[in-house]
């Protein structure tokens, strides 16, 4: 809010003075002939009240800090020394939205919020509360168990944002904003400009700064294939040919990401691998795969045999547009 606003309304208004310049309406003086004395005093005085509790409201609003309040997060464990804002953590304390918190190195904390799950954050490691259902891991290692119902709890990384889908997993964000992110349980969700990746229990992915998520990768691929999808991701085509010899079916789910992500011959060669390796509906058009129609790509993905393409893809719906 403009502090013009407060002496000219020439600022931009703050929905707070707009509130009680609305509640404190009434009282406003009314000029008008006939009124004479104090019947002509007693309005001005009433006015000059409200105006002083609109200018109260106007400074704690300007220097509270937004949206500050008590989350649902609490501090249920601390081991070593950590920092909540410019205070010494403790069991039991109250993580308030915009607290920033910090671990020292060889420390942990954990948090829990009844009806999200619990987080655990790592050594060396910061982490901002924004609301219940919303933080950032700036960096260090988290890991969360999250019982919340699917798409309601998102952790924002310098490279990704990570969107919970009923699931245990754990991120670990370097000091650049490079992580990656393994997934034990359920399903995470990861997306970052445009570029989205899909994580099921045993799968990791990598993040960047720049580029967002990667290509996600089941852990027990082999060297080789983990290797070959490296190189391919550091920008070296040739790698290609060595993701998809490498490939078994279940990295059928490497394979499909891939079909995202490469543009034309080579989306052509990754669909024939994946076509080898998973048994596709009769439905599946080469040609609409090679075009990238969205119902073409979402049926290979179900021909993985994961979850249906209607239930993780609701997950946009809802975060698509949060900031």
């Amino acid at each position: 809010m403009s502090e013009r606003y407060l002496w000219d309304r020439s600022g931009p208004p703050d929905p707070e003075i707009e509130r009680l310049e609305r509640m404190l309406a009434p009282l406003r003086y009314q000029h008008g002939a006939g009124r004479h004395g104090t019947q002509r005093t007693r309005p001005r005085i009433w006015w000059a009240a409200a105006a002083a509790v609109v200018l109260a409201a106007a400074g704690v609003s300007q220097f509270a800090v937004p949206g500050e309040r008590d989350t649902a997060w609490q501090v249920t464990g601390l081991e070593g020394a950590a920092r909540m804002g410019d205070r010494s953590a403790a069991v039991s304390m109250q993580v308030r939205s915009g607290q920033v918190l910090r671990t020292a190195s060889g420390s942990r904390i954990s948090l829990q919020a009844g009806e999200v799950g619990r987080i655990d954050l790592g050594p060396d490691s910061e982490l901002r509360a924004a609301t219940d259902r919303k933080v950032l891991l700036r960096r260090g290692l988290l890991h969360a168990f999250i019982w919340a119902p699917p798409r309601e709890f998102v952790v924002d990384t310098p490279g990704a944002r990570a969107v919970d889908l009923g699931c245990e997993y754990t991120l670990n964000v370097d000091d650049t904003g490079n992580g990656l992110l393994k997934v034990s349980m359920g399903w995470v969700a990861f997306q970052f400009d445009g570029h989205e990746a899909f994580i099921p229990a045993g799968a990791e992915c990598l993040t960047h700064q720049r580029t967002g998520p990667a290509i996600p990768y089941y852990a027990d691929s082999s060297d080789g294939f983990r290797e070959a999808l490296g190189r391919f991701e550091r920008g070296d085509g040739t790698a290609l040919s060595g993701i998809l010899a490498a490939a078994r079916p279940r990295d059928g789910l490497t394979l499909w990401h891939l079909l995202t992500r490469v543009a034309e011959p080579g989306r052509g060669v990754v669909f024939d691998r994946f076509a080898q390796l998973v048994a596709l509906p009769p439905e599946v058009s080469r040609a609409g795969v090679l075009r990238n129609d969205a119902h073409a790509i979402d049926l290979c993905w179900d021909a993985l045999g994961l979850e249906n393409t209607g239930w993780w893809r609701g997950w946009q719906r809802r975060w698509q547009s949060t900031p």
